[in-house]
């Protein structure tokens, strides 16, 4: 009986606040963009990867988690194929095939060769890469820590997004991916997003029946978002008046006093809101979050922030000094030679003076 109740209550306590890792999940951003990418080392062989049927992926796997999140986010798919992507680091040499070590994981990405985002947005990205790895250097596995191949065939990057090593097993029929595959790929893909927008997972003891999400999830994530927001907004703020009082002449416009003042209302009307009007809190938060945000980043706070008048005397004072100094030599010299004239006259004047005494007497 203590038993049953232990587990009853480990199972209530994991449901009313489940855990969530802030180190993997991304920040809140009322937009985001999804973008997919057919990663092939070097796509000169025959058995490389150059087609996949992403949007039958997308429609079976992406799209329905993304309709359950619509209320929190908006979200932009792209998607591409490139065909040379070499790796920064050489994989270990395995007895049959190759791997990666822990410690090549976090530097897997090759920013200086790989271009993963095909459009300009200043919304953030979200990367899911399937990399197909060369001919020679298949198969490619992941190494745990003790330099052991684990059965995953991917891993996640936090705030990034993730990574899953494919390799044909057979050469592929017209150079696509096959569907059982893809498939596998992209529900790990599924799990990866949902990991990384902070939807927490059904605790052990409770099945999962269907690949939507349970309402459950849905309230927990609402909850983690608002109360996030929330003191991210309120963090937000106090930094935007503590940057005030430290920088002299910091210039605070309009459109800043305006974001500042709205998100502090949408901060006063979550503490007003019913408590059964969860969707309508969360909408507040991220109202004020968004405000508090602009406010912190507007382009003319920043430039106080980075390059404050003292730096600016500190630049310009030795480019002006050069075209300061003849002008204050020939205003030197013109002061002198007015002295000197004036002393001459005041001599002059003397000397009349002096002569027409003479005279008189």
């Amino acid at each position: 009986m203590k038993d049953s109740t232990s587990a009853l209550a480990s199972t209530l306590s994991s449901l009313i606040a489940p855990t969530i890792s802030n180190n993997q999940v991304v920040p809140y951003s009322p937009r985001y963009r999804l973008s997919f990418t057919l990663l092939n080392e070097d796509a000169s062989a025959s058995s490389s990867s150059l087609k996949w049927d992403i949007a039958h992926a997308i429609h079976y796997h992406i799209k329905p988690v993304l309709t359950q999140l619509k209320r929190l986010h908006n979200f932009t798919i792209e998607s591409q194929v490139q065909f040379h992507a070499p790796l920064a680091f050489t994989p270990r040499a395995l007895e049959s095939g190759f791997g990666i070590e822990t410690k090549d994981l976090a530097v897997f990405v090759n920013s200086a060769e790989w271009t993963l985002s095909s459009s300009a947005s200043n919304d953030p990205v979200l990367h899911f890469v399937v990399f197909v790895p060369s001919e020679s250097r298949r198969p490619l596995h992941i190494l745990d820590q003790d330099g052991a191949v684990s059965p995953s065939i991917s891993f996640l990057l936090p705030q990034w997004g993730a990574i899953v090593i494919f390799n044909p097993g057979e050469p592929l029929q017209d150079t696509k991916v096959p569907t059982t595959s893809l498939d596998t790929i992209f529900t790990t893909f599924s799990e990866n997003l949902l990991t990384l927008l902070g939807v927490p997972k059904l605790p052990p003891s409770i099945a999962k029946i269907s690949n939507e999400l349970s309402q459950w999830q849905l309230d927990a994530l609402l909850r983690y978002r608002t109360l996030s927001n929330s003191q991210l907004s309120q963090d937000t703020l106090r930094s935007i008046v503590s940057l005030v009082d430290q920088i002299e002449n910091m210039p605070v416009g309009q459109d800043v006093r305006d974001d500042v003042q709205v998100a502090l209302l949408a901060l006063e009307k979550m503490s007003e809101a019913p408590e059964d009007s969860l969707v309508d809190t969360f909408l507040l938060s991220a109202r004020a979050f968004v405000l508090s945000s602009r406010a912190f980043f507007n382009p003319g706070m920043l430039a106080m922030l980075y390059f404050p008048a003292e730096h600016k005397y500190a630049v310009y004072t030795p480019l002006f000094a050069s075209a300061l100094i003849p002008i204050l030599v020939a205003a030197l010299r013109e002061f002198a030679a007015w002295r000197k004239q004036r002393k001459v006259v005041t001599l002059e004047k003397k000397n009349s003076n002096t002569l027409s005494l003479d005279v008189r007497s």
